[in-house]
């Protein structure tokens, strides 16, 4: 490995000041840890402190070369400092040290730090080497000095290493959206492309909803320069302790991963540590407000619940189908063996769409001692509270609680952390088992019994009744609006609280509410590829081979489809969008369209009510988007179609 392959620029000091040994190496340390791979800097500092007791590394000549191999270093780097006044460092010769190169090494079996130490004292013995180093009015004049040098004394190396044959990659980055679908792909697409055409071997993860793939191994995470992580939703950060992260929405992993890469590369990205003083780098020096805090722990247990949700709504709705002999009866879904067990099983799998959305935004907030509370806080939120009255009804707050619960245990259990950080170290193992639980479901019990669950349980009674009763204008009025939303930012916020909504109605036994979200999310894309089928000379070459996809993703409900094309001309396809998404939203309530299954677009047509109407309103809505599009965008030169 070269040295300049070690040598990162924030990691050099051509000006150091310093006033003995000691002061010399806690400052050449700060200078290591700027480059980002020291994962323990007080273990690591003292590893340089116990092998200056072993013997002095000022070699003589001006020269000293500290250092330490040890865990605490995550890859193996240099620092280099150039003290010109000179400082007393006990060297072998007894001459002030003028020139000092720190080497962090991590404790593995190939003894990186001996090769550099053998290559520097080879070097560092060239008088004209070590004057041109002095000499140097620049970091990259320094830099360029080492490189030249060692080129020159090292023949058998080759010149130059391409990008491709190092080991590892130069970036690593990890994508994640809340549903783990569209949007995830989409940038690590975007990521992998961008970093292609600039030069860049990079690497991505991506945290989707059938599980991570591709997954960052503890050395590739070692030797990488610096790592991106764009998600709006949590993922497991402690493994990039001590090296330099970019953290972003997933969306500027889409439409911003020339930047990202750039700031990836510049040297000047903050290193993250995985403990409460956490230093993380916003992209573009962007900072993670409460809103958007907020929104990633909302995000993270949504997330989570939705497989329960689909699966167990697709299970119960086929209840039904199985039983439609005893539809309007008290026993309609469970009037068969077969319809028995589907019923059974969906609603043992739907019944957990609370506890696991509390207990993972809560998890989110706290991490793992949240996660208990957050779960319990759910199930009183689905249970109810009856106020401790024989004669009171018991009144669910149902996902509103359960949104609540998970906020309230996050927090809580922030609270009990920090309450109990200066307990003696002998009781430190009582924490997670006994200590956290206890504390934290007596805290989110007293909470949600006498606190959320009355007030909340009766707004959601009014909303139940409220919704019940609309006269069927108002109804018209609320099935445009959600599937309206679903349109304005294709898997943004909007489009998260108006699916968020659609899925709390199901819980509520509204689920014309649903059918009407699920029209509003498939007709961007489909409108897109309808648009680029019959009207070409619109559209570019690149957009009109994605028409098989936008088909594919807007019948399976996937709104993310339309992503490309909004965000090349926001004006003249949004807009469309929305009202074609309107429209058949509205058509949908009008029909009386139910759907009990929160997923599946066009595979799960047979489970929902008045399916036929259901497919006119998502024609109707697609060709007006479609007819909007066109309308406002002009043919296209023949040079450019």
């Amino acid at each position: 490995m070269r040295i300049t392959d070690l040598l990162k620029r924030e990691s050099v000091e051509l000006n150091g000041s310093v006033s003995n040994k000691q002061e010399t190496i806690e400052k050449m340390v700060e200078l290591m840890v700027k480059g980002g791979n020291i994962r323990d800097v007080e273990k690591y500092k003292n590893g340089v402190f116990q092998r200056e007791e072993e013997g002095t590394t000022g070699i003589g000549e001006g020269i000293a070369i500290p250092h330490a191999k040890t865990d605490a270093v995550g890859a193996p780097g240099l620092a280099a400092m150039i003290v010109r006044d000179g400082v007393d460092y006990d060297s072998l010769d007894g001459e002030p040290v003028r020139m000092i190169f720190l080497i962090a090494a991590p404790n593995t079996e190939d003894n990186i730090h001996l090769t550099v130490l053998s290559r520097l004292s080879m070097l560092l013995m060239d008088d004209d080497f070590r004057a041109n180093l002095m000499k140097a009015e620049s970091v990259d004049e320094f830099l360029h000095d080492i490189d030249m040098a060692e080129r020159e004394k090292f023949e058998e190396e080759p010149e130059e290493t391409s990008k491709e044959e190092k080991k590892g990659y130069q970036i690593l980055a990890v994508t994640a959206c809340p549903t783990g679908i569209a949007h995830t792909y989409m940038a690590a697409e975007s990521l992998e492309k961008t970093a292609k055409e600039m030069g860049y071997t990079i690497k991505v993860e991506t945290n989707g909803s059938g599980g991570d793939k591709n997954v960052l191994t503890a050395e590739e995470i070692a030797e990488c320069d610096c790592i991106i992580v764009a998600a709006d939703k949590d993922v497991r950060m402690a493994r990039f302790d001590g090296k330099p992260v970019i953290v972003t929405k997933v969306a500027n992993g889409i439409h911003k991963a020339k930047e990202l890469i750039e700031e990836a590369e510049s040297g000047n990205v903050p290193v993250y540590h995985s403990d409460s003083k956490t230093e993380e780098s916003g992209f573009a020096g962007e900072k993670e407000s409460l809103g958007r805090k907020i929104y990633k722990s909302l995000m993270n247990g949504v997330s989570h619940m939705l497989p329960f949700v689909i699966g167990g709504g697709i299970l119960i709705a086929l209840s039904f189908i199985f039983d439609s002999a005893n539809a309007g009866t008290e026993i309609f879904g469970n009037g068969n063996p077969v319809s028995k067990f589907l019923n059974l099983v969906g609603n043992t799998s739907f019944g957990m769409m609370f506890p696991v959305l509390s207990g993972y935004i809560a998890m989110s907030i706290a991490d793992r001692p949240a996660l208990m509370p957050g779960i319990v806080g759910g199930l009183l939120a689905k249970a109810g509270t009856s106020v401790f009255l024989p004669e009171a009804e018991w009144i669910s707050s149902g996902f509103f609680g359960a949104l609540i619960a998970g906020f309230v245990a996050g927090y809580l259990m922030l609270l009990v952390k920090k309450a109990l950080e200066k307990l003696p170290q002998a009781l430190e193992g009582t924490k997670p088992v006994l200590l956290y639980p206890f504390i934290g479901i007596v805290m989110i019990g007293v909470v949600m019994v006498f606190i959320v669950n009355p007030p909340v349980g009766a707004f959601n009674e009014w909303l139940n009744d409220g919704l019940s009763s609309m006269g069927e204008g108002s109804k018209l009025l609320l099935g445009a609006v959600v599937a309206g939303m679903m349109a304005i930012d294709f898997g943004g916020p909007f489009n998260k609280a108006a699916y968020v909504f659609g899925t709390a109605s199901i819980a509520s036994g509204q689920f014309d509410i649903m059918a009407s979200v699920m029209i509003g999310g498939m007709v961007p894309p489909i409108a897109i590829a309808l648009a680029t089928t019959f009207f070409k000379n619109r559209f570019t070459k690149s957009e009109k081979q994605t028409t098989l996809t936008n088909y594919i993703m807007g019948l399976s409900f996937i709104t993310e489809g339309a992503i490309p094309f909004a965000a090349s001309d926001p004006l003249r396809i949004i807009p469309p969008c929305i009202i074609g998404s309107a429209v058949s939203g509205a058509m949908s309530m009008a029909f009386g369209c139910g759907s009990r299954a929160p997923h599946g677009g066009i595979f799960v047509i047979g489970i929902i009510d008045h399916a036929p109407m259901f497919l006119v309103a998502l024609l109707a809505g697609s060709i007006i988007a479609m007819l909007g599009i066109v309308l406002l965008k002009k043919p296209l030169p023949a040079d450019k179609q």
